[in-house]
């Protein structure tokens, strides 16, 4: 009688950890399955928001670009796109969150400082004094990364011409032309500034 009662306990342990083998066996295949979605619907998003953006349609772009992103918020290429969408569609204040999380993590990147820049300056016209202090901050990291980083010397030209900082604006164009002697614009704004300042570089 002993015996069989015994037998029959072994027999529910053994089930027990058949069917506890079973459920881990499958939630590993769940969980597989859920990852290679997560990684597909990414990469499709990504993939598609970015040629969107390319093409202009900024609007089509964005919620492809936002849901990649929150599949992938520490992604630099997604950070990168839905951050330049939002300036792209005038939404710069949108921008800003997107990308300081982006530099935190990837303060290496060039481009997402110059997007940063980009983001806190928003339109140059209205940008008051601590947005384009900002804008300079930003623009400044990309180029201690990427010293020829294309047009960043010539927007803080731009900037501090605004801000009546002549000689900071001169030595900003001096730069942007070193960096690309073919800017017509940059080589342009600089001639005209040395004029209007008497410093003609001789």
């Amino acid at each position: 009688m002993s015996d069989s009662t015994n037998d029959s306990n072994d027999s529910n342990d053994s089930k027990g950890q058949n069917d506890e083998g079973h459920s881990d066996s499958e939630h590993a295949r769940l969980h597989g399955w859920l990852h290679d979605r997560h990684e597909r619907q990414f990469k499709q998003d990504l993939l598609t928001g970015t040629r969107l953006l390319a093409e202009g349609k900024t609007d089509e772009a964005l919620p492809l670009l936002e849901n990649a992103h929150k599949l992938k918020p520490d992604n630099a290429d997604a950070a990168l796109n839905l951050g330049g969408a939002y300036i792209m569609a005038g939404r710069h204040k949108l921008a800003v969150p997107v990308l300081e999380r982006a530099v935190e993590y990837l303060p290496a990147n060039a481009q997402l400082w110059i997007n940063l820049g980009a983001a806190y300056l928003g339109n140059p016209i209205t940008a008051t004094g601590e947005r384009q202090q900002r804008a300079l901050e930003a623009f400044g990291h990309a180029l201690e990364i990427d010293p020829l980083a294309r047009s960043v010397a010539y927007n803080m030209g731009l900037i501090h011409r605004d801000r009546g900082e002549i000689d900071l604006a001169i030595a900003a164009f001096r730069r942007a032309v070193l960096a690309d002697p073919n800017d017509r614009d940059a080589q342009r704004l600089l001639e005209r500034t040395e004029q209007g300042s008497g410093d003609t570089g001789k």
